[in-house]
């Protein structure tokens, strides 16, 4: 069973860092992009940045500057650098993939979503 497991969430004052991970398990053959979303109290889920399986990489446009995706391909793993934090970057944040897994057609996965506070 293919799984995304998301880490690293929590409460940081504005003007923080926080660093998210999200891991890739079960019967996998491949990984295409790989990416980061978010979503606030009432509003709609939000691409916030992706990065294909060469490292090519796309952000939202409020963001660029501010946040750096990465990803770890022998690892299956993709990375969120979040520096400079506001508060309105308090969302849950999801991770999200493309993935191939064995004997399964290919499709995009979802994980559980952590949460993300910027709050004095």
């Amino acid at each position: 069973q293919v799984q995304l497991v998301e880490s690293g969430g929590g409460l940081v004052q504005p003007g923080g860092s926080l660093r998210l991970s999200c891991a890739a398990s079960g019967s996998i053959l491949r990984i295409n992009t790989m990416g980061w979303y978010r979503q606030a109290p009432g509003k709609q889920r939000e691409l916030v940045a992706n990065i294909t399986r060469d490292s090519s990489t796309n952000y939202a446009d409020s963001l660029k500057g501010r946040f750096t995706i990465s990803r770890d391909n022998a690892k299956k793993t993709v990375y969120l650098q979040m520096n400079s934090l506001k508060p309105e970057d308090t969302a849950v944040y999801y991770c999200n993939a493309y993935i191939f897994p064995f004997e399964i057609q290919p499709r995009d996965y979802w994980g559980q979503g952590t949460q993300v506070t910027v709050s004095s």
